[in-house]
Parts: C-alpha cells; sequence; structure tokens
C-alpha cells in the first residue's frame, strides 16, 4: 500500500474489506460508507462504481433481503473493492504514463469494432460497416454525421486494402 495514499481511502479499502469477510456483513453499514464514497470528489471511477453498487445494498440492508440478495451484493463489493485498490496501489515505471495515441486506420478499425493488428478482408470490413451502420443511420434514429463518420471509415479502410 503507498504510504502516502490518503487516509480516507485507506479506511474505506480496510472497512469495507472487513466488512465483505464478515460471514452476516452489516450492510447498512457499508451502504452507507459507499454513499460516502459516491458523494466524495476523489476519483471519477470511484464515485461510479459506488453509485452503481449503492442500490443492491440499499436491497440487501433490508429486514426482507433474502440470501441470493445478500450474496449478489457481496460479490458486487468486489467492484468497490477495485477501484479502491487502483487508488491505493503505488505507481512504478511506465503505468502512470498516457498509452501511445491510435493511428488513423486503427481509429478507423475501433470506429468498426474490428480487430486491430491484423489483415482484413474487404468483406469483412463491409459486415462490420453493416453492422454499425444500424444502429447510427438517421432512418433508424441515429446520427447523421455518426453515419457519415462510419462510412469514411470503411471507404479509407477498402482503400487501404
Amino acid at each position: 500500500m503507498d504510504p502516502n495514499m490518503d487516509p480516507t481511502i485507506r479506511q474505506w479499502k480496510l472497512a469495507i474489506e472487513r466488512g465483505r469477510a464478515e460471514p452476516d456483513p452489516d450492510y447498512r453499514e457499508i451502504a452507507r460508507m459507499v454513499a460516502e464514497i459516491a458523494a466524495n470528489d476523489v476519483d471519477e471511477t470511484l464515485r461510479q462504481a459506488a453509485a452503481q453498487l449503492l442500490p443492491i445494498l440499499r436491497q440487501a440492508a433490508q429486514k426482507s433481503a433474502d440470501r441470493r440478495t445478500k450474496e449478489m451484493a457481496r460479490r458486487r463489493l468486489g467492484i468497490i473493492i477495485d477501484a479502491l485498490h487502483m487508488l491505493s496501489v503505488p505507481r512504478f515505471g511506465r503505468r502512470g504514463l498516457a498509452p501511445n495515441p491510435l493511428t488513423q486506420e486503427e481509429q478507423y478499425r475501433q470506429l468498426l469494432g474490428l480487430p486491430l493488428g491484423r489483415r482484413l478482408a474487404a468483406t469483412e470490413i463491409h459486415q462490420a460497416f453493416k453492422r454499425a451502420a444500424k444502429t447510427v443511420h438517421p432512418d433508424g434514429g441515429g446520427n447523421g454525421a455518426a453515419f457519415l463518420e462510419l462510412a469514411a471509415a470503411r471507404d479509407a479502410l477498402i482503400r487501404h486494402h
């Protein structure tokens, strides 16, 4: 654990891990802590994880909660534990560096949902375009600009191969 870590994060992490390890966790107390995390301004990913976890924790905290609901809440505690862990792990080496920016072709492949790093057939590109176009075509309730961007990506990839 990073010695310079925020003591609040350390406290949350330990309390949630202890609560999860108990045979019959106090979901009301865990839900209170997760609500505090969701309202805090520490990290966006952590806030989102806490907000996603709150509904099931509140269900598990009710007296009428069944075993299945409580087990689901226990499993989902892993989401917030992972987010807290990422904030508490020391960063060494190149972890903090931003990844290399994608090339134009890689951006087109991502846009069409195609794999990076292997040769593509024109039919594969066209099929990926058709799949993606179903959701963004203006006649299907999509956006005209997004559809034109997809078409440009398809054309550039086909021209390149």
